[in-house]
C-alpha cells in the first residue's frame, strides 16, 4: 500500500494533506478511538477539512478505488 499512498501524496500535494499514524505509539490511542480504528492494516481514512471521515478502506485497496474519492473530496 505504501507505493500507492505515496504516489497519491505526490500527485495531490499540497491540495491534500497526508498524515501517517503509528498505531503502535500509545500517544495515538485517543486519535485511533476517535476514528474507530479497528486494528486492521493497512487502514486508510479520507478525512474532510473538519476531521469527518469521508471514506475508509481496510486491507489492500487499488488506487482506482481511492483516487475517485480524493478527487470528489477536493472538487
Amino acid at each position: 500500500m505504501a507505493p500507492i499512498v505515496h504516489g497519491l501524496e505526490a500527485k495531490y500535494n499540497p491540495q491534500v494533506r497526508f498524515t501517517y499514524l503509528d498505531i503502535d505509539d500509545p500517544e495515538t490511542e485517543t486519535f485511533q478511538r476517535g476514528l474507530q480504528f479497528s486494528g486492521f492494516r493497512p487502514h486508510i481514512f479520507l478525512l474532510g477539512p473538519d476531521g469527518e471521515v469521508l471514506q475508509e478502506w481496510i486491507g489492500y485497496t487499488p488506487v482506482d478505488q481511492i483516487e475517485p474519492a480524493i478527487q470528489e473530496a477536493i472538487s
